[in-house]
Parts: C-alpha cells; sequence; structure tokens
C-alpha cells in the first residue's frame, strides 16, 4: 500500500495539523493540543463532552476531534456520507467544522486526512497566508 493511501493514524493528525504554515500549538484546560493559525483553531482534540456520547452506554467519547471546514455544504457532505466517521452534534449546528472520534480515524486514508486537514488550516488561516501556502502548491485552488 502507497504511503498516501495507508489507513491514517492519530499521530498522522498530529503530523499533518503541526506541519502546516504559522501553527501554534495551545493546550486546552484538560492539556488537550489545540492546532491554531493566526489565533484562530483549526484542528483540535476535545476533552469528554455531554454532547458527543455513546448511544449505547451514555459514556461521553473521550477521543474526540474536532475539524474546521470551509463551509456548511463541506459538513454536510462529510457528516451525511453513511461511509464516513465524521458527525456532529447539536452543540455544532451552524459551527463549521466535524467531529471525529479517534478510535475510527482509522477509516481515512493518509490521503484524506491530509485534504480534511489541509482544509481546516486553510478555513481559518489569512487570506494573505492561504494565498501563500496555495502558491506553494501548486495545483490546489
Amino acid at each position: 500500500m502507497a504511503a498516501r493511501s495507508r489507513r491514517a493514524r492519530v499521530a498522522d493528525v498530529h503530523e499533518l495539523a503541526s506541519g502546516m504554515p504559522h501553527v501554534t500549538v495551545v493546550h486546552g484546560s484538560g492539556g488537550n493540543p489545540v492546532y491554531q493559525v493566526g489565533r484562530k483553531s483549526f484542528v483540535f482534540f476535545r476533552t469528554p463532552r455531554p454532547d458527543a456520547f455513546d448511544p449505547e452506554t451514555g459514556e461521553r467519547y473521550p477521543d474526540v476531534i474536532v475539524f474546521w471546514v470551509p463551509s456548511e455544504s463541506d459538513k454536510q457532505a462529510l457528516v451525511q456520507d453513511e461511509g464516513s466517521p465524521f458527525f456532529t452534534t447539536p452543540h455544532f449546528n451552524g459551527h463549521p467544522s466535524v467531529l471525529v472520534r479517534a478510535s475510527r480515524i482509522g477509516e481515512l486514508t493518509l490521503r484524506e486526512l491530509t485534504e480534511v486537514v489541509q482544509d481546516a488550516w486553510l478555513s481559518q488561516a489569512s487570506r494573505s497566508r492561504a494565498a501563500a501556502w496555495l502558491a506553494t502548491m501548486g495545483t490546489r485552488s
């Protein structure tokens, strides 16, 4: 299996997010990493919250990762795809982000995860930073 088509891992989330330009990492009250560009979060690891829970046991998910998305239509495309591990909760209604459990990140390929992280960064980066990065990529617009 080629490296880009292998299954994604949680370590890839950290590597990809921290590898984007102008990224800082802050830590939430639970020590959870929050990746930011220009002081705007684009990927963060959530602490267990009452809105994301196992419907069978009622236990809060301890491993939720939040990714910003460019638009509501991008969000809906991800959460409505039955083959996708992405989901949302009422708490995130109207918020341009999707959730995924770390335990399900392997349902994505590294290529898919890379696109999600890059789109998250682009959705929060300043226009000038986004344009500069896109110019170096040459293929994305």
